[in-house]
């Protein structure tokens, strides 16, 4: 074998690049080279050795000493009397030290061609069972396989302690057509902690990156991933699955509790609960409270703790805060087996610039927009998604069919939709790029929801999703054949600041804003609603919802008693924040525990009494709830006693389902004889008075029933002469 053969099983221009951490194809110069009838080489980098042997991996004998032909520890020989390629190990030494080791360059390709095709064509739904990092078997032996995008980079490489964090040491192989970098390392389990390293396309050296797909991920402020691969668990919630149809549809009672997993309750030292602490508290808490679903603000892994998880670096990792996505999995699983629904906060709108996150991923605008026009948000100072990239979107969609898939959660509540669907969303004019035709709707994002939608109700049966959606935009919660965007539900924020600004008002003038309760109800049926009182009302100096209220503290506990009781009773489905349902006095801070100890004073324990009886009328009652998308359902009995404040209305079921008036009075002044018009005679039964003495309140009613008088009034064939308490609404029903 003469040396100019010898030579070529490395060139030194290949070695060179291999040792200085250059080399974007490590491939075609490490491992086993040759074969098919030519002399085999074998070339190792191996800068912890100072000496590498080859070990025949059936036999296990050593067949060679590789030569060190470069100083910095690049190993490399041809095998006598091999022409075909063989399973080997290696036998490594430093000193005193000797150890075996499976070379990661002898495997074969990770992804198979498909994965290739459907991610550029950005149809991989389930993209997130092949890149990221993913404990598997090659060959027979066990290790952990990487696969990442970054199709502008020149070089990534795995990093960790495993190699000392450097990244000549296992660069990955580059998949050409689909611009994804992957390797099989052998040896490695689940635990190991890594991140990649990245040489941009002009050879700068980007600051270590996180993986996009990790399914684990180190508590803040450490940022590095974890392998971890596909969560594990055995779900027990068949039964549910098999159901919760029928739990989410639009004629279904929904009262939703949102919650911060990590301010909801800490232990008695204020640190931080796990998952399964907190449900351990949480689930018999949701169940005495009678609310049909909790909603949790985003547990996506997010850098800083103070953005609330709405700036997350992780879209396929539970927050290791509470605990690992086994754990997380047990959370979504108790509840469901309790009958309550899980709904999750996902962020597809925007990612923060984290160096160690998406910005500028392979050294270019990856992710996001290389034009600030399009790609930042200056309200939240975070980058925008590329959503007309075919990559991109199939990352995003992946992220939400991951959550539905793997840990069965039952819908996701989209943040910032509206900044989503505008190019002029917070910005002044010539600040913006107009789209293909002149206007301001971002195509592609709109596109993007629309897919997602598709395939989320599509792949997983009874799930849902809602839209945080601020603007008018039409169609967000129709379907997609006739237009719309395909969401279940959209989050009804004009009838949420319509009537907090009208309770916030002193009664002394609510007369003048009579139409802020009425108004609502002119696009009641536009869209299918949610009415939300969520943590954005508690939050930025805004105050809780108790110290909205006017008046002096029992007008305040009054005023918000018969806000909530309002809300239960107008049609749309239910959302409260975590707090408000015992009156939380302080704003909400994301560091503390909510204040519990409230509740040993009768008022705020009236409040909660309140709101656990809302829930139980509202399901109770089919006409509360079975046609809150149908104009059927509702109908004014009077809405015109500006003076008095006073709104009547009458909510109905479908035929055979017994009605239930709703009679609200504004003021603080009593309203005696007060004859409201009804469908029908007979005994009507007080089902609920937000006044009520178990609530804290004047204990002012109808004694719990009241006998109609067949006396015309409102338009209706019967009458009830009330007493209307103070502050108040009451719900009455035939007996």
């Amino acid at each position: 074998m003469n040396q100019e053969t010898e030579q070529l099983s490395a060139y030194p221009s290949d070695v060179e690049a291999i040792v200085r951490g250059r080399h974007g194809n490590p491939f075609v110069t490490l491992g086993m080279q040759g074969g098919d009838g030519a002399p085999v080489a074998i070339n190792v980098f191996a800068p912890q050795a100072t000496a590498v042997e080859i070990v025949d991996g059936v036999s296990g004998e050593k067949l060679v000493s590789l030569k060190r032909i470069h100083p910095e520890g690049f190993f490399s020989a041809f095998i006598p009397k091999r022409t075909e390629r063989f399973p080997y190990r290696l036998a490594l030494s430093a000193g005193d030290f000797h150890w075996e080791v499976e070379d990661p360059y002898r495997f074969p390709m990770v992804l198979g061609e498909i994965d290739e095709y459907l991610f550029g064509e950005g149809r991989h739904h389930h993209l997130y069972e092949h890149l990221g990092a993913h404990p598997r078997s090659m060959e027979g032996v066990d290790g952990v396989a990487f696969a990442v995008w970054a199709p502008n980079a020149s070089r990534v490489s795995v990093v960790g302690e495993f190699n000392a964090w450097d990244g000549r040491r296992h660069p990955m192989r580059k998949r050409i057509g689909a611009g994804i970098w992957e390797l099989f390392i052998p040896g490695l389990q689940r635990g190991t902690v890594y991140k990649y390293e990245i040489i941009g396309q002009h050879g700068e050296r980007l600051p270590l990156k996180a993986d996009p797909l990790s399914f684990y991920q180190e508590q803040a402020p450490a940022t590095a991933s974890i392998v971890h691969g596909l969560p594990q668990h055995e779900w027990q919630d068949s039964e549910w699955m098999g159901t919760r149809a029928s739990r989410q549809e639009l004629s279904a009672p929904v009262s939703i509790y949102e919650l911060h997993l990590g301010s909801w309750r800490t232990a008695a030292d204020g640190t931080k609960l796990d998952y399964d602490a907190i449900a351990d508290l949480l689930v018999p808490y949701i169940v005495d409270m009678g609310f049909t679903h909790v909603e949790l603000m985003p547990v996506s892994e997010h850098p800083f703790g103070g953005s609330w998880g709405y700036q997350p670096v992780g879209l396929f990792a539970p927050t290791s805060r509470f605990g690992t996505p086994e754990a997380f999995a047990r959370f979504v699983d108790r509840f469901h087996t309790a009958n309550i629904a899980v709904l999750i906060d996902w962020v597809p709108a925007h990612f923060p610039s984290d160096a160690h996150g998406l910005v500028q991923f392979d050294g270019t605008a990856l992710y996001e927009h290389a034009d600030p026009r399009l790609g930042f948000h200056r309200d939240w100072n975070t980058l925008i998604y590329n959503f007309g990239r075919n990559e991109v979107a199939n990352f995003l969609e992946a992220s939400a069919l991951f959550w539905l898939d793997k840990f069965h959660v039952d819908g996701l509540r989209v943040d910032a939709v509206a900044s989503m669907l505008y190019l002029d969303y917070s910005r002044n004019a010539g600040e913006w790029i107009p789209n293909k035709f002149g206007g301001n709707e971002n195509l592609e994002a709109i596109e993007f929801l629309r897919g997602t939608n598709t395939r989320a109700y599509g792949l997983y049966e009874g799930s849902q999703t809602i839209a945080e959606e601020s603007t008018a935009f039409p169609g967000v919660s129709r379907p997609i054949y006739d237009g719309g965007l395909g969401f279940g539900y959209k989050w009804n924020m004009g009838w949420m600041h319509d009537t907090l600004h009208y309770m916030q008002t002193d009664p002394l003038y609510r007369q003048h804003h009579h139409g802020e309760m009425t108004f609502g109800m002119h696009y009641a049926y536009t869209e299918n609603f949610v009415l939300p009182l969520s943590h954005d009302e508690v939050v930025y100096g805004k105050g809780s919802m108790l110290g909205k209220m006017p008046g002096d503290r029992w007008q305040k506990f009054a005023n918000l008693r018969a806000y909530y009781a309002f809300m239960w009773a107008h049609p749309g489905k239910k959302l409260i924040f975590m707090g408000c349902e015992f009156g939380q006095e302080r704003e909400w801070n994301h560091d503390q525990s909510l204040d519990w100890h409230l509740l040993d004073d009768p008022m705020h324990g009236g409040v909660q009494s309140l709101v656990r009886d809302l829930n139980r009328v509202y399901r109770e009652n089919e006409a509360l709830h079975q046609l809150d998308s149908d104009p059927a359902g509702f109908e004014w009995i009077d809405a015109s006693d500006t003076e008095g404040s006073v709104f009547l209305f009458l909510r109905k079921g479908r035929e055979g389902v017994k009605p239930v008036v709703i009679a609200c009075n504004m003021t603080p002044a009593v309203r005696y004889d007060y004859r409201v018009g009804v469908p029908q005679g007979g005994s009507w039964g007080e089902i609920l008075n937000s006044d009520a003495e178990t609530y804290s309140g004047s204990n002012v009613g109808n004694g719990g029933e009241i006998n109609a008088e067949d006396l015309e009034w409102h338009g209706r064939p019967a009458s009830l002469r009330l007493t209307l308490p103070p502050l108040a609404v009451i719900m009455l029903t035939p007996s």
